[in-house]
């Protein structure tokens, strides 16, 4: 198997693929980003905020992924729509 280069901008499109797919489902639900952060586990919004806009490094990880897909009852493969793996 040959080593696969993914520099940063592709990396940085892809979380933000990621991020825009959250949104957008979150506000499909009328679902305030507090509403989300509580139902995973947090007592604020503000790192579903920074994550949603990748402010300050902050990106979704797959447990976070997993408990919104929990928390809005869809299927994780929503977060991955429009994201471009070929080249």
């Amino acid at each position: 198997m040959k080593y696969i280069d993914v520099d940063e901008v592709k990396l940085l499109n892809f979380y933000k693929t990621i991020s825009n797919n959250v949104v957008r489902i979150r506000k499909e639900r009328n679902i305030s980003q507090l509403e989300l952060a509580t139902s995973i586990g947090y007592t604020s919004s503000t790192f579903l905020g920074k994550a949603e806009l990748l402010s300050e490094n902050k990106h979704f990880n797959l447990a976070h992924l997993y408990k919104i897909a929990l928390a809005l009852d869809i299927d994780m493969n929503e977060f991955f729509k429009d994201v471009v793996t070929k080249k």
